[in-house]
């Protein structure tokens, strides 16, 4: 049976964890929501972008832009997942569906380029046998997003002008509920000829046109460079705001045992309190009735 002084112990010890994991409930609390921000800012800008690309396509028919027609047999990767633990299965999930499609006949996910955002997803896949080319750590904040999508964009041009990768695929968490998220796959490139053709037919919010003067092959290009740009920043926006929605719920269920451990600890101690009181006072009676009858 444990001693007040270790119930003590116990008690303040879990009293600091329960600090802890209140502190990290808050941080993914004020996390999730600086991520869902520049979610929403991320809708009204790629809106803003597929009606650009409308316009120069509808401006002149004979625009084109050269997009990759193979049959599709080697593909770069980059994967999402996190650099910190107490997320729950998040990294198993977005690893385990990659390798799923990675690895599907007619792919060789051991010679593939495959970028990893995510320290602990990484080690996840060179366990499962597929090889990340690079490991890198993932942005703090929404601010330091932009250098790490430049850097992947550049990567990738790598990967075309030197391999013969013919199509790269961007896996991570999507965000499905308050808490919760889902493995997701989005074909980056090549640029879909269909999905581009269809912005010919985009209306227009207002009733004037808006005009350029730029080449429109160049212009096209441009505007798929952003296009290529947010939907990776996309990736790590979503995946950042998964791994911070699934933080917040393990710390969740975490303070609410720590909570009952609390309970059970403090229970426990007014217990063994109460009985070391009563131990003591029977000492006391015992001795009074001792001295007393020896006095008689």
């Amino acid at each position: 049976m444990q001693t007040l002084s270790q119930l003590k112990r116990r008690i303040d010890s879990t009293g600091d964890l329960h600090s802890v994991v209140r502190t990290m409930k808050s941080l993914a609390a004020v996390n999730i929501r600086q991520y869902e921000d520049a979610s929403k800012s991320l809708v009204d800008y790629a809106h803003t972008l597929d009606m650009a690309l409308g316009i120069v396509l509808r401006h002149d028919p004979d625009t084109r832009l050269h997009t990759r027609r193979s049959a599709r047999k080697k593909p770069g990767a980059v994967i999402f997942g996190s650099d910190q633990g107490m997320c729950g299965s998040l990294n198993e999930q977005v690893t385990s569906h990659a390798r799923d499609q990675l690895t599907q006949p007619g792919k060789d996910a051991g010679q593939m380029p495959v970028i990893c955002a995510g320290m602990r997803a990484g080690g996840l896949l060179e366990d499962a046998g597929i090889h990340c080319d690079e490991i890198r750590e993932l942005p703090g904040s929404v601010h330091t997003i932009t250098p790490h999508v430049g850097e992947i964009l550049m990567a990738i041009d790598t990967w075309q002008a030197k391999t013969d990768v013919d199509h790269v695929l961007l896996f991570y968490a999507r965000p499905k509920s308050a808490a919760g998220y889902t493995p997701h796959m989005v074909h980056l490139l090549p640029i879909d000829a269909q999905w581009l053709a269809q912005h010919r037919y985009r209306t227009w919010d207002s009733a004037s046109l808006p005009m350029f003067t730029m080449d429109p092959d160049q212009l096209l290009s441009r505007l798929i460079q952003e296009y290529l740009f947010i939907t990776i920043f996309r990736a790590f926006v979503e995946s950042l705001a998964s791994e911070n929605a699934a933080r917040l719920a393990a710390m969740q269920g975490a303070q609410k045992n720590i909570e009952e451990l609390m309970e059970d600890l403090e229970s426990q101690y007014n217990q063994l309190r109460q009985m070391s009181i009563t131990e003591e006072l029977l000492d006391i009676v015992s001795g009074f009735e001792a001295l007393d009858q020896n006095s008689r």
